[in-house]
């Protein structure tokens, strides 16, 4: 038997969470074709993997890249961790479908520019998607705060009748092109005035295509478990899965409150399926919010429109050096970018480890000095809190990257190792592998990822002077299942959704 490639003698995790065992892995045209103990099996290709860890492709369910897929297709800040497929089109802002002249509204603008909102319906999304052949594959949202961007005069409001109606059809349109589902992003100023109401008559028909619905919260601050609620109301409303973006306790104040925001999520996903992804840093990133402006944490600048002499300045500097207060300083700067420091270790660490989170980078590909998250968000888990800090064992931690997030997103074949399923996959060597991208100097690839296979084909190795491009538009293709109490059962086949 002649396979395209053969790796050998791997450790396999296979992304459902079960142990580590060493065999073969083969790989004819673009899926597995064998695993186990080939013995006297030839390949065009073959890797000797002793010693090192084949996990399927890493699936970045948090992300902005859905403009970067297109316009640098390359996609090594992905690629070099691992990561094999992305979900773009979080937080409430989508490329499409979208079509913008002027300004581009906050927090779009972290998608890119005016011009790069070109595509009016999700089909011409996709289209660009597979001409430009990215590196990875790519599956979309479609976010709520782009869809008002098109039937909207006025954000400061909810929406009208006529407007909901408006949305309603367009979502319901990309959902029937192969959208994934709709992501909010409620506590931004451009979608903050949305009342519940208007969302519940989305997710309804998300319920009717099924879809899938994530949410950044209403309120990440004191508001935190109030607007957990929300989410949980309207997602039974259209009898929807749930995914909330980047749970987590934000503000000096909001510190320890991790535990009682997980027992609320373990609670709820008894009686509806309700996940969470996280990020494994303290600190967020995001366009500059006035609201968000305190002296409790660092805020450091990573952008600014009228002053870009200021990126790379904490905010308390800025305002010392004007002489004005932090929300003066703040103002002058906006449009403008920043991290912020406003989380703790301890309460991210529980959100991370628990069996209901998925991994997501959450990085901004456009950021002139993006977070570390994103070039090392995949390999910190698996490095430092895996292997370091024993958080949670191997096994677990790649399944809340592959096997769990497949199965949430309703992706066909992917994030598992088995014969049948599309050949994306990663080899590491655990003993080496660390992110090592910081907060100073945060553009720069992981060590100890071995190598990279999309579809079949290989994408990257830490020699290779080009990525190979073999990406492809995961479109959905059938409904995203419900189920329940995957708490009790984490690790059951009822969150292994191939459908």
């Amino acid at each position: 038997m002649v396979y395209d490639v053969l790796i050998k003698g791997a450790w396999i995790l296979d992304g459902q969470g079960s142990p580590a065992r060493r065999a073969d892995l083969a790989i004819r045209g673009d899926r597995i074709a064998a695993i186990g103990a080939l013995e006297g099996a030839s390949a065009k290709t073959t890797l000797n993997a002793d010693g090192l860890y084949l996990s399927p492709g890493f699936i970045d369910v948090h992300t902005h890249d859905d403009t970067n897929v297109i316009r640098t297709p390359q996609m090594l800040a992905k690629l070099s961790q691992g990561v094999t497929t992305v979900v773009v089109g979080n937080c409430g802002i989508s490329a499409s479908p979208v079509t913008l002249a002027g300004e581009v509204p906050d927090p779009m603008n972290l998608l890119g520019r005016a011009e790069d909102f070109r595509y009016p319906s999700f089909a011409t999304y996709a289209r660009a998607v597979e001409s430009a052949r990215p590196s990875v594959n790519v599956a979309a949202l479609v976010g709520h705060t782009s869809l008002r961007s098109q039937v909207m005069d006025d954000f400061a409001r909810p929406a009208s009748q006529a407007e909901i109606a408006s949305m309603r059809e367009r979502l319901g349109q990309a959902l029937a092109e192969g959208a994934l589902g709709l992501s909010t992003g409620l506590a931004y100023r451009n979608a903050y005035q949305a009342p519940t109401q208007e969302i519940e008559a989305l997710v309804e028909v998300l319920g009717e295509a099924g879809g899938v619905y994530t949410t950044h919260l209403r309120d990440e601050f004191a508001g935190l478990l109030e607007a957990m609620d929300e989410a949980f109301h309207t997602a039974r409303h259209g009898g929807v899965p749930l995914v909330i973006s980047h749970l987590k306790c934000a503000g000096a104040g909001n510190w320890g409150g991790a535990p009682a925001a997980l027992e609320k999520l373990e609670t709820a996903a008894r009686h509806q399926t309700a996940h969470c992804d996280c990020y494994p840093y303290t600190a967020g990133s995001s366009t500059l919010d006035l609201g968000q402006v305190t002296d409790e944490i660092e805020i450091v600048i990573t952008w600014s429109e009228p002053h870009p002499e200021q990126a790379r300045r904490p905010l308390c500097d800025i305002a010392a050096q004007w002489g004005l207060s932090l929300l003066e300083a703040a103002r002058r700067l906006q449009p403008a970018g920043a991290v912020y420091h406003n989380m703790s270790e301890a309460d991210m660490q529980r959100v991370l480890a628990h069996p209901l989170a998925m991994v997501g980078s959450d990085g901004l590909p456009n950021d002139p000095h993006p977070h570390p998250r994103l070039w090392g968000a995949f390999p910190r888990v698996l490095a430092h809190y895996s292997r370091d800090l024993a958080l949670l064992p191997l096994p677990e931690a790649v399944r809340k990257m592959t096997g769990l997030s497949a199965a949430n997103f309703g992706l066909t074949d992917r994030g598992v190792l088995r014969e049948g399923a599309m050949a994306d996959v990663t080899l590491f060597d655990l003993a080496v592998l660390e992110d090592t991208a910081t907060y100073a100097k945060p553009i720069a690839p992981a060590t100890g990822i071995e190598a990279v296979f999309v579809n079949g084909a290989l994408a990257y190795t830490p020699d290779m002077t080009e990525p190979g491009r073999h990406g492809r538009m995961l479109r959905r293709s059938a409904r995203i299942e419900t189920h329940f109490d995957t708490l009790s059962h984490p690790h059951s086949p009822s969150q292994e959704n191939d459908t």
